[in-house]
């Protein structure tokens, strides 16, 4: 273990923009990352897409501990793979500067028939960032996550938005859920290493992630 500062990237549902985040965050705190399983080798990896808008080099991009090539839930993915994820490999990479650890898909996804990827990150005893969209039904998604970290005694730094601008819906989350809010990150139409920088910087505020 290192005493830099580390955060667990988590979101609410697969496809909302977490990557994207977890590359703008990395980029911002000159961070290294570490996706600890990857599902689905096709198309480029979260570690390839985080490296490239995150402008990270390859020392500060760690290897997964599982690389399974079908895109579906670990437990699964790996079954169809032949393997079966030992939680003892899911152990945090040494790392001398910040950590950002991106998950696979919502906290509630399993790893095998008896684990849930939500027990491994208590177990990590580190700070979550939970990300999540604006649109509709995400009220419900995000409280329901928040109050599966909750009972298991995981520290919140806080939500993340993404998406458009939902005044009344980012509200509700924080102060029903008596969450922090981060920020939103908005959709960004040309997604460049540059305009998600921007973007970043014009709606967060970095020192809620020192």
């Amino acid at each position: 273990m290192s005493g830099q500062q580390a955060f667990v990237i988590a979101g609410t549902d697969t496809g909302i923009g977490k990557t994207v985040f977890a590359a703008a965050l990395a980029n911002a705190l000159a961070a290294d990352y570490w996706k600890p399983i990857q599902a689905g080798l096709d198309e480029p990896t979260d570690s390839d897409v985080v490296a490239s808008l995150g402008r990270l080099s390859p020392g500060r991009v760690h290897a997964e501990a599982y690389r399974l090539q079908t895109p579906a839930s670990p437990h699964l993915a790996a079954e169809l793979d032949g393997v079966e994820i030992d939680v003892a490999r899911l152990c945090l990479p040494a790392h001398d500067r910040p950590l950002v650890i991106e998950l696979a898909g919502g906290l509630l996804v399993p790893l095998s028939r008896t684990v849930l990827q939500v027990d491994v990150v208590a177990g990590w005893r580190l700070p979550v960032i939970l990300v999540a969209r604006t649109s509709l039904g995400t009220i419900n998604h995000t409280l329901l996550s928040l109050e599966a970290l909750r009972s298991r005694d995981v520290s919140i730094a806080g939500v993340a938005f993404v998406g458009d601008q939902n005044v009344d819906t980012e509200e509700t989350v924080c102060a029903i859920g008596g969450v922090r809010r981060l920020g939103r990150l908005p959709v960004v139409e040309q997604l460049t290493s540059a305009s998600l920088a921007q973007a970043f910087t014009a709606h967060y505020d970095l020192e809620d992630f020192r």
